[in-house]
């Protein structure tokens, strides 16, 4: 019996041309229009201010960056604005003292993070609802309440004007830990069920079957931890007097106020900052995104 042959060809290729969600419902031509329209303006929104300044760094001296409309692209490229920023201020020392204090956060958190969360989500103790309902407390707790209280608490540890004294205070996160708490939360207890059928105790379980499975949420939770660190300026600002210890943010405060009319140089300023962050993120990019679904069982 011969096959069967569709009337009309011209239909074949409509029903190729068909554009489907990822739930296979076709979507109309409009609506999918609409949905890039509104991308593309969240991503001007989001992305445009900083091209603008990366824009601005790279324009020499000679060039109108207050020109109508807007020139978007230098004329003539020039890495001059940057060196000029090392020359005002010690910006490399700067960032070297960001670096330590976020490289710390992030160890700090990732650890006691994991730790705490653990213990919220696995361990059996009386009192472990209280403590889950304290580090949400914790969260609803403005940082300007309780700056006073940290900065006297580090002035009787004699941690003022230490690195160690920024570092503290912001070493353990309660969204963090939260946040890891969830992350056990989902895995399945027949793991370590097994897991401990077979002799394990407890700092096996977490160190072999749980921590390797919330990969993604401990990329999370450092990329949280860095940039609070690095972007963080009021608390430094407090606990910091010598210059020589001065984070970043500090430092390019300086820069604002002193050549504020020199937008090349803020401009050139700000992308330093901005530049780690962006590095952290790209690398951890792969486990932040998997780190919404962590815990899911893999088959």
């Amino acid at each position: 019996m011969p096959a069967a042959v569709d009337a009309d060809p011209r239909d074949r290729r409509r029903r190729r041309k068909r554009v489907t969600d990822e739930h296979g419902k076709h979507v109309r031509v409009w609506e999918l229009a609409l949905r890039y329209a509104l991308l593309l303006a969240v991503l001007a929104l989001t992305v445009g201010p900083f091209l603008w300044q990366l824009s601005t760094s790279l324009k020499g001296p000679t060039e109108d960056i207050f020109s109508s409309p807007p020139k978007f692209l230098p004329g003539e490229p020039t890495l001059h604005n940057y060196d000029r920023v090392a020359q005002t201020i010690p910006v490399w020392d700067y960032a070297l003292n960001s670096l330590k204090v976020a490289a710390a956060n992030v160890v700090t958190n990732c650890v006691g993070a994991a730790l705490a969360g653990y213990a919220l989500a696995r361990l059996r103790y009386r009192g472990r609802r209280v403590a889950t309902l304290v580090f949400i407390l914790a969260m609803l707790v403005p940082v300007e309440g309780i700056i006073i209280a940290q900065f006297t608490t580090m002035r009787e540890l004699g941690l003022n004007n230490t690195l160690i004294g920024v570092v503290l205070p912001g070493c353990i996160g309660a969204m963090n830990v939260l946040l890891m708490r969830n992350a056990f939360l989902n895995l399945p207890y027949e793991i370590e069920e097994a897991a401990f059928v077979d002799g394990a105790n407890t700092w096996q379980r977490f160190l072999r079957i749980a921590l390797p499975s919330v990969k993604g949420t401990l990329a999370v939770v450092a990329i949280f931890a860095f940039m609070g660190a690095w972007d963080d300026f009021l608390w430094p600002l407090i606990v910091l007097s010598d210059p020589d210890k001065f984070t970043l943010t500090i430092g390019l405060n300086y820069l604002h106020g002193t050549f504020a009319n020199d937008e090349r140089l803020v401009a050139a300023g700000t992308i330093i900052a901005v530049a780690p962050l962006i590095a952290l993120f790209a690398c951890l990019q792969r486990y932040f995104f998997r780190g919404v679904g962590e815990g899911a069982v893999k088959g």
